[in-house]
């Protein structure tokens, strides 16, 4: 059970129009409001940050870094496990926020908050961790391989999971003696980015090591190109991953790219359609289809096909839409007007293109209902491109080679699911899917924030977070070798 706070962290008079650089000051630019989705209300102004203030703190920020890496192993695990607790404390307010600036049901916020804790807690662990190993070498020299802080980390968080998608870069890299700047999407930069800022200003961290700067195109563009960053983790769209690869690559930057997916959920005739049933809808619909690696693609065998379309329309139909902060509902709004036009495009281009809408299709302002297209082929816009709305595209296929056809016809490679009763099948079935993360009898939408999470195709460049995967992501290989006395060389 959380504990509570009766102070708030995230007081508006703290952050109003403000951003945070160690203090809360001031942006470079004019404010932006954060509206909230469900109502259209204002919940604040944020601080903006331009080319100029990303500069400003990279450079402060490099300068910091060596300091906090150079502290014991156990003062830099005591700031993130009192960040831990300060999330734990201050749970509900977050997770308020998150309903509320981000269109989450509920649930999903705190679910969003739970894991992110988790993080805190993961990464608390990361200091104390082996740094490195010892290598075979000659007799009288010392070879060591160890693991080195990148420096400074630029980490650009999307608005779907605001919380979980910046936190998941931001405790590791700093765990591991790196100091981070974090621009988040400005739509999110309450839940998703001043939160984080406060758990770790409250928890002691030092000035200057953790930057919370929201800004537009132009500002991440600056962070990629500045010379004072040595990574950037990037979570995004595919369009806009291939910007920021492209620019890393030309700077001679790591960079963790994760990006889209069109998911497949592949069904085979012996499943149990309950739990089918069960697994597609989470799917499919949680957090209005607004996740990477949400269900995509419903792939049915043919002989059962009419019976799970039938009772997904059905669940369809029977899912409660409205505004999250002031009623039960299982779908909230989605998080703007050009996330709900693009939604709305595709579900009419799959119908003009042969597909059948079963349900749903239209929306009320932000809220879009839940929608199912039937009989969607591989030429269909809706198979083919991820739509981040709560819509299911149901595709039907007669034997296991047909399944892994249609679920590999994608230029993504994300998360993917088999559903049977036969383990071995689905597993033998599972091995020729190309995807970075595979889930047997289970749905696409999983993290537990232990395990590396990454894409590969367009869903990212092979890179992972999470678990055993953020020693390689946040830090650097060194050799180094000791010998008592140098040699003498013949030449």
């Amino acid at each position: 059970m959380a504990l509570k706070n009766s102070t708030p962290l995230l007081d508006t008079t703290l952050w109003h129009e403000k951003l945070f650089t160690g203090i809360w000051r001031k942006g470079n630019l004019s404010p932006s409001t954060v509206a909230e989705p469900a109502t259209g209300s204002s919940l604040g102004q944020i601080g903006m940050a331009d080319p100029t203030l990303i500069a400003e703190s990279t450079r402060q920020a490099r300068l910091n870094q060596v300091e906090w890496a150079a502290l014991p192993y156990e003062e830099r695990a005591a700031v993130l496990r009192k960040a831990a607790r300060l999330a734990e404390e201050y749970a509900g307010e977050i997770t308020e926020w998150l309903v509320r600036e981000s269109g989450s049901v509920r649930a999903k916020a705190s679910f969003e908050v739970a894991v992110s804790t988790k993080v805190l807690h993961e990464s608390s662990a990361l200091p104390s961790k082996s740094a490195g190993e010892v290598l075979p070498s000659v007799p009288g020299r010392l070879s060591l391989a160890r693991r080195r802080p990148l420096g400074v980390v630029g980490v650009i968080a999307p608005f779907n999971f605001p919380l979980y998608l910046a936190i998941r870069a931001v405790a590791p890299a700093l765990a591991l003696g790196n100091a981070v700047v974090l621009k988040p999407d400005p739509r999110t930069a309450v839940c998703g980015g001043f939160s984080i800022a406060r758990l770790f200003e409250l928890a002691g961290l030092p000035a200057g090591l953790l930057y919370v700067l929201p800004g537009d195109g132009a500002a991440g563009a600056a962070l990629t190109a500045d010379p004072n960053v040595a990574m950037i983790a990037f979570t995004g769209s595919t369009g806009a991953g291939r910007k920021v690869g492209e620019a890393a690559g030309r700077h001679l930057k790591k960079v963790s790219l994760e990006l889209g997916g069109k998911n497949s959920l592949i069904v085979l005739d012996d499943a149990d359609l309950d739990r089918a049933l069960a697994c597609a809808t989470w799917g499919i619909y949680l957090h209005q289809g607004q996740i990477c690696m949400a269900t995509g693609r419903l792939l049915v065998q043919s002989s059962i096909y009419p019976r799970l379309l039938e009772r997904l329309v059905a669940k369809a139909k029977s899912l409660r839409i409205g505004d999250p902060a002031t009623e039960e509902v299982d779908l909230g709004p989605l998080i703007n007007v050009q996330q709900r036009d693009h939604a709305y495009q595709l579900v009419r281009a799959a119908q003009a293109a042969g597909a059948k809408l079963e349900t749903g299709g239209h929306y009320r302002e932000l809220f879009f209902e839940p929608t199912v297209l039937s009989g969607v082929g591989p030429d269909n816009p809706a198979f083919r491109e991820e739509i981040f709305g709560p819509v299911a595209v149901v595709t039907s296929f007669d034997t296991d080679e047909e399944a892994i056809h249609l679920a590999n016809d994608s230029e993504y490679g994300l998360s993917m699911a088999v559903i049977s009763s036969d383990v071995g099948r689905a597993l033998k079935l599972g091995e020729r899917l190309h995807t970075g993360i595979l889930h047997i009898n289970d749905q696409t939408v999983d993290d537990e924030v232990i395990n590396p999470f990454g894409g590969v195709g367009a869903s990212g460049n092979g890179s992972s977070v999470g678990g055993p995967a953020n020693w390689e992501e946040f830090t650097q290989w060194q050799w180094l070798t000791l010998k008592s006395d140098a040699p003498i060389y013949p030449l």
